[in-house]
């Protein structure tokens, strides 16, 4: 169970995309859990719904990341319910089919991109100048391990994380004068229902490089998250957090 900095988010509003599920909804719940509103972003409704039966006081927005224009209606009506956002954190992502990249299909390559990396790229666009008009803000874009390492078999996945890395240190730099602060995680392998995507030669794969021998937790993963996205975290953008098992080597 996470320790609980009673009141560390009170007055802070935050959307996490993807956060009707994995690690997007422990940290959904954990900054409820401190004192702070959460709207979730997720494209499916009927997991938003279980996330609400878990969070009572979670809103939730059905859409797809993918959907630049959907972004930006989602953004308006996060900002009415809320008259302000603090906080963002993008976890909607896809892993795509594991295969070589050149049995890759152009549609699948396509489709892993679109929601990893433009949807991120949409979402931070949409709410950075709220942000700067506030001058405050937290942004933590979840990338992966397989961003800086290339994972075999997940090119589209691996390809969209370093993406995600590069916008993330990008964008951070671009507002290293202001009070809104860009970071990324880059977690191993998380089990989530995300594991429902890969094949378990893959699983196995990503088991085998961690030397820790285990797959990581939502909450580990969460907590880090959490302090990223806190007024504590102030003197760190532009930078990238680990959270691997003694996988990562840079």
């Amino acid at each position: 169970m996470p320790t609980n900095f009673a009141g560390r988010f009170s007055d802070r509003a935050a959307v996490i995309t993807g956060g009707a599920s994995g690690i997007g909804l422990a940290v959904a719940q954990r900054i409820v859990e401190e004192g702070g509103r959460v709207c979730v972003w997720d494209r499916d409704p009927a997991q938003i719904e279980q996330a609400k039966a878990v969070i009572p006081s979670l809103h939730g927005i059905a859409i797809d990341v993918a959907d630049a224009a959907g972004v930006e209606r989602a953004a308006r009506s996060t900002l009415e319910a809320f008259g302000g956002v603090d906080i963002l954190v993008t976890s909607a992502a896809i892993t795509g089919p594991n295969m070589t990249t050149w049995n890759y299909t152009v549609e699948d390559w396509q489709k892993v991109i679109d929601i990893n990396i433009n949807g991120v790229f949409y979402c931070n666009k949409a709410l950075v100048p709220h942000m700067l008009e506030r001058n405050y803000g937290r942004i933590v874009n979840i990338a992966s391990i397989a961003g800086k390492e290339g994972n075999p078999n997940a090119s589209a996945y691996s390809t969209s994380k370093a993406a995600v890395i590069g916008l993330t240190k990008s964008l951070g730099k671009e507002l290293a004068k202001t009070r809104v602060t860009v970071n990324c995680v880059t977690p191993a392998a998380v089990r989530t229902a995300i594991f429902k995507q890969m094949s378990q030669e893959h699983i196995d794969f990503m088991l085998s490089k961690i030397p820790m021998a285990r797959f990581g937790e939502v909450d580990e993963v969460a907590a880090l998250i959490c302090w990223i996205v806190s007024e504590e975290c102030s003197f760190t953008t532009a930078a990238v957090f680990d959270v691997s098992g003694g996988r990562a080597t840079y």
